[in-house]
């Protein structure tokens, strides 16, 4: 494989840069998803350019290896900037699992610090259970009804079908 210096642009090389352990420490979750936004964009065209000149290669050298072999460097590039997308993508999942887990642990401490549970304490020590807190609505909602109504619809005219059929 072609250094990467040697393969990519300078920005393109920049971009690359970016994606490596020590710069992306340095990087917030928010600051992660704008390179993986970048890096993902980038992937994607050279792997479109990739496919596009390799179609458009195999009728002038009369075979799929022979083109493969020819649209080397379009290859390699989309590789570079997959395994640059493939880091960033780990480093990202790590801070988002990191991330939900502090915010798991804080709900979970100020749940303990109200006495918020499934039941409230009383003075004897007791749960009384406290009930639902609120309705569940997704029930009432003008979609769930005009689903069940399709369903049972469609319920209907199989039957009628059927009966049409004798069976």
């Amino acid at each position: 494989m072609t250094k990467p210096s040697k393969l990519l642009t300078e920005d393109e090389y920049l971009l690359v840069r970016e994606a490596k352990r020590r710069q992306m420490s340095k990087l917030d979750e928010d600051d992660l998803i704008d390179l993986h936004t970048r890096i993902r964009r980038a992937r994607n065209k050279h792997v479109k350019l990739y496919r596009r000149k390799g179609a458009s290669k195999v009728e002038s050298k009369g075979a799929r290896g022979q083109a493969k072999a020819a649209n080397k460097r379009r290859a390699e590039k989309a590789e570079v900037f997959e395994d640059a997308l493939s880091r960033v993508s780990l480093r990202l999942s790590t801070l988002a699992a990191r991330a939900a887990l502090e915010l798991k642990e804080e709900r979970l401490a100020r749940a303990q610090k109200e006495g918020t549970s499934f039941g409230t304490a009383r003075s004897d020590g007791k749960v009384a259970s406290a009930g639902r807190a609120h309705r569940d609505t997704t029930r009432d909602s003008a979609g769930r009804k005009k689903y069940e109504a399709s369903a049972i619809a469609k319920g209907a005219r199989r039957q009628a079908k059927k009966d049409k059929r004798g069976g």
